[in-house]
């Protein structure tokens, strides 16, 4: 069987050589100048390639090969792909025609002149790039703050595409190529990373969400200074991912809502609402934040006009007095 195609191969070889002395003469060609380097054609994927080949009345036979297939001798077609036919303005030109270009297109395209004193080829070598694709990126992902991280975003294309990262809001570039990696991840770098694959054809981007999970931390406390008989109101803030979990203490009795008192929770905010406020009413509350990875808490107050409370949560009176302790000991104690 290979003998057989070996002989096949060696008889249309020698069909193609005896065609170059068959072509009928007269088919105006202008002679080529044989002595340049392979001229390079560099085209996208999709366009239309157009190699050129320009004849006159010195040459009598022409035809257009790739790698050793003929394509065409003179005006007659011997490829079967519809892609591919002649340009031929006048009679000066016979260049070959490849519309939809595809990467198996790649490769050398000869122009063989037959003149009178000999054969002459001129060689066209087709480029053809290829935009990029990204054919696989991380999907988005939940981890826990301190976590070890790994984003991986894989592309082709023609040339090798150029993979950079960023993370978005804000816009910062980041060191990476194919895989990102992030060392013990912090809440500040959660958010939507982007990937993108660029070469001189055009640029593919795709995107990865990243959760950071992280226990609550109360950011702010608003402690109230309310009369008898009016209404008081208690707020707590706090961040946290996922959002947290609010419960409200009177000394180590967990309140719930009853008449008089409403607890409103909403996103990472809580208020505990007292609607008329008694004597009983006055002292510390406590706001606890939980969620799976961990609690925190905040002491807030209700207290009469005129005790002296900061209305942010803490003791001034009790702050004051610890200063002037401390210098009355230190002037005691001569430091």
């Amino acid at each position: 069987m290979q003998v057989g195609r070996k002989s096949c191969w060696r008889q249309l070889q020698a069909s193609f050589f005896r065609l170059l002395c068959l072509i009928p003469t007269g088919f105006p060609v202008r002679s080529v100048d044989m002595q340049r380097a392979t001229d390079n054609i560099t085209i996208r994927q999709g366009d239309t390639a157009i190699i050129r080949c320009y004849v006159d009345d010195k040459v009598s036979r022409v035809a257009w090969l790739n790698r050793s297939n003929i394509i065409f001798a003179g005006q007659d077609k011997w490829s079967l792909d519809p892609r591919v036919d002649l340009v031929t303005k006048g009679q000066l030109e016979y260049s070959l025609r490849i519309q939809k270009v595809d990467v198996y297109d790649e490769g050398s395209y000869t122009c063989s002149i037959q003149t009178k004193q000999q054969p002459k080829t001129s060689q066209v070598y087709l480029i053809v790039q290829v935009p990029p694709n990204i054919y696989k990126v991380s999907e988005d992902i939940t981890v826990n703050e301190g976590s070890n991280v790994t984003l991986s975003c894989l592309a082709s294309g023609r040339p090798d595409p150029a993979i950079t990262w960023r993370l978005l809001n804000p816009s910062d570039p980041l060191d990476g190529e194919e895989y990102l990696d992030i060392i013990g991840i912090m809440r500040n770098q959660a958010g939507r990373y982007e990937c993108k694959a660029s070469n001189d054809v055009k640029s593919d981007v795709k995107y990865v969400n990243v959760v950071v999970n992280y226990p609550p931390t109360i950011k702010k406390t608003q402690s109230s200074e309310t009369q008898v008989g009016r209404m008081g109101t208690l707020q707590c803030d706090a961040t946290a991912v996922p959002t947290p979990e609010f419960e409200w203490y009177r000394d180590d009795k967990r309140l719930s809502n009853s008449q008089g008192i409403n607890i409103q929770i909403s996103g990472t905010t809580a208020i505990l609402v007292i609607a008329n406020v008694t004597e009983e009413d006055y002292g510390n509350y406590t706001c606890v934040a939980s969620n799976r990875l961990g609690v925190q808490n905040a002491s807030l107050f209700l207290y009469r006009p005129g005790t002296g409370r900061d209305i942010n949560g803490s003791a001034c009176v009790s702050q004051s007095l610890w200063l002037l302790l401390a210098s009355f000991a230190c002037l005691f104690f001569k430091c």
